[in-house]
């Protein structure tokens, strides 16, 4: 007999529409709450049915959603990863036929419709890696009901989202990433020119959930090509491709692409591909011989290498490759000897530095390169494009003028400086600081090192001494207003001293305050994905990282586009902690209305005082303060504080928010110093290349110092 469907608290606060501090409320306030009926203590279960009816009794039920109901009928299903896959090829049929349709095929019995299921099914099971079993038995006929009600009224890939939730995560193990959105429309448009016709077939051989391909096929591409290791997120990426790429055929298969190629003959127009990075079981000893390697065997610890080079095998002469690669695969001493083989023959045509955070594994900056199948009879190019977007990458857009990840600038200068590359590659006017056209002869060295930092930050920034000494007289001048603002605020109100000895309060630990409900504590589930900056349109949530709060910049994580249940909103007033110290010290931010709705990284610590009770500065200043953290705090090599054993006075309200104007006060000034150190360097490191470049002389000495 089957088990009654089972919810956690955070599915309960999306199923009511409200916040997990919400639904812990309902547990301790209303004793007809449901009583847990599995699960753990720490984290209970509680039966689907009943809190459905809590819900509906209390009016605190929404309407729900195709996508919500299909939701809760997998969950009461229990369909596990293997079970869910077999749906992947149903909800394909479903695209196929009209709505009305649909709405009819509902209608049948139970017998009928799991007939109709297999019936239909069967004719597109050969395109979706996984589908092997089609069985539909009558017990399956509510959740296909629902599935194709979902399928009718919100699209047959919002229901392939819906069965893909908590299945095909990336696997930071393996080093496969899901290529963000932003980052697979760049790759897909550096393929071809606004003039050019777009490529007719592309190829990815670890195609993920078929990000790359879904880009390639909005562009124009007709025939998609696609392997990924992992047989269930291939038959996603196959229903995926057969619902959204319209008008595009596509080949999904499953397996090692290295090792069992699918497509041993295809020879494509244009490839992308994100490889898996660092495994370095890739074949490289039974593979020693494979004719693949047209510049060299890679060594084993470059695997990135041999995915270049096997995508590269797989194009016409002439056909382009845009790979997401690694960083230190551009400089590694074990691949000199196949980068220069490609230097040399024309196959590397660009190397472009993204900024750190784009696209997971977030804490370092990937690279684009960019490529071309040598064709015979060409001429060889002359140079490689080396493109660092650091230059371009931030935008003072936050509060005080906090920089943040500006994607549309990078995309721009992406583009732009390719575009005008490829045109006229021995023509291409350097863009200080920013892109060189690098001779082939000056990258064959002993490193053949093909960073661009390496070589595009080599150059003077400005281009011409009026130029540089205009700037440099702007940054002067900004320097100078940052300089009399800083001083402003630190000087000019008196803080007086208490008396004779330091005031002594009555304090409260967190903990007591979370009991009494003055304080509410959140936290980021530990299966977050993002945390780099993102990529999306201004108005997308983004997410808070323990960088930004030590950083004391705007939220810069990438958010997922259909965030999960569980994800915590910030608020503002709210007060967050890093859960680590960083080097020795930490800090405490008051959410302020720019964070207002962004998403909670992790290691961090979310406070939501009652605003009748706590002022949030007031409650920040405390926390943040050294001997409170230091009180609070466990470990040696890694300090992680406990947030519930830090202690806060207790002060009536008007005087916690005297003390919170002056915590306030400190940050402004934090701020100020924050801007005046970063132009002062920005000023400096202008003057010294001007020198140096030879574009600006050095200022008379004062009298009496020559």
């Amino acid at each position: 007999m089957p088990q009654p469907a089972q919810v956690t608290a955070a599915e309960i606060s999306r199923l009511a529409g409200v916040t997990r501090a919400t639904v812990s409320n309902w547990r301790r306030r209303h004793p007809d709450f449901p009583a847990p009926s599995g699960g753990t203590e720490t984290s209970p279960a509680y039966d689907l049915e009943a809190v459905r009816a809590w819900l509906a009794a209390r009016g605190q039920l929404p309407t729900a959603s195709p996508a919500d109901e299909l939701r809760a009928a997998l969950r009461a299903s229990r369909a596990d990863v293997t079970h869910r896959s077999r749906l992947l090829t149903l909800v394909v049929a479903a695209s196929r036929v009209a709505d009305s349709e649909l709405t009819k095929v509902g209608g049948l019995s139970d017998d009928e419709l799991s007939a109709w299921a297999r019936q239909t099914s069967r004719s597109y099971a050969s395109d979706i890696p996984g589908a092997d079993d089609l069985t539909y038995r009558p017990g399956d006929a509510e959740l296909i009901r629902t599935l194709l009600r979902c399928a009718a009224e919100e699209g047959a890939a919002r229901a392939l989202d819906v069965i893909a939730e908590g299945d095909l995560g990336d696997s930071k193990t393996s080093g496969a990433y899901r290529t963000p959105e932003p980052v697979a429309d760049l790759m897909a448009d550096l393929l071809a020119g606004p003039d050019e016709p777009y490529p007719g077939s592309v190829f990815d051989p670890g195609c993920g959930v078929g990000s790359l391909l879904l880009a390639a096929a909005a562009r124009g591409a007709r025939e998609l090509f696609g392997q990924d290791i992992a047989r269930l997120i291939a038959g996603q990426a196959a229903a995926l491709l057969a619902v959204t790429a319209e008008g595009a055929k596509a080949q999904v298969r499953a397996g090692d692409s290295i090792r069992d190629d699918a497509f041993p003959t295809l020879v494509a127009d244009a490839a992308l591909c994100a490889p898996p990075y660092g495994n370095r079981d890739w074949g490289h000893e039974e593979l020693t011989y494979d004719p693949r390697w047209l510049f060299g065997l890679p060594p084993k610890g470059e695997p990135e290498l041999a995915w270049l080079q096997h995508c590269l095998a797989h194009l016409a002469p002439g056909g382009r490759a845009v790979l997401l690669m690694p960083p230190n695969a551009a400089a590694r001493p074990s691949g000199r000897r196949v980068r220069a083989e490609m230097v040399r023959a024309g196959a590397l045509r660009a190397v472009v530095a993204l900024p750190v955070g784009v696209a997971p594994p977030l804490h370092v900056g990937l690279h684009l390169w960019l490529l071309e199948r040598p064709h015979p009879q060409a001429t060889l190019p002359s140079t490689v494009l080396l493109l660092d977007t650091d230059t371009v990458a931030t935008s003072e857009d936050g509060p005080g003028g906090r920089a943040t990840v500006n994607w549309p600038a990078v995309r721009a200068a992406v583009l732009g400086a390719w575009r005008d590359f490829d045109r006229h590659p021995d023509a291409f006017e350097p863009i200080p600081g920013t892109a060189r056209a690098v001779p082939v002869i000056d990258l064959l060295d002993e490193a053949v090192d093909v960073t661009p930092a390496r070589h595009v930050r080599a150059a003077p920034v400005p281009a011409r001494p009026d130029e540089l000494a205009d700037l440099a007289y702007e940054l002067r001048s900004r320097l100078r207003r940052a300089a009399t603002g800083l001083v402003a605020l630190g000087g000019g109100d008196t803080w007086s001293p208490t008396g004779a000895t330091p005031l002594s309060w009555r304090h409260a630990s967190v903990a007591d305050l979370l009991r009494g409900d003055a304080l509410t504590l959140l936290r980021a589930p530990a299966s977050i994905r993002s945390s780099g900056p993102t990529g999306r349109h201004g108005d997308a949530p983004r997410t808070l990282t323990a960088r930004d709060v030590v950083s004391r910049r705007p939220a810069s994580g990438v958010a997922e586009e259909d965030p999960s249940d569980e994800d915590v909103t910030i608020r503002a007033g709210d007060v967050i902690l890093p859960e680590m110290l960083h080097e020795g010290v930490a800090t405490a931010r008051v959410a302020d209305a720019r964070d207002a709705g962004h998403l909670l990284g992790r290691h961090l610590h979310l406070l939501r005082p009652d605003p009748t009770r706590l002022d949030p500065w007031f409650l920040a200043g405390f926390l943040a303060a050294e001997d409170n953290l230091n009180a609070a705090s466990s470990g040696t090599s890694v300090v992680r504080v406990d947030p519930r054993r830090l202690r806060i006075p207790l002060l009536p309200l008007a005087e916690q928010r005297r003390y919170g104007h002056a915590f306030r006060q400190l940050h402004a000034l934090r701020v100020a110093a924050d801007i005046a150190n970063r132009l002062a360097d920005e000023t400096a490191r202008t003057l010294a290349a001007g020198l140096t470049g030879g574009a600006l002389l050095p200022p008379d000495p004062p009298e009496g110092t020559r």
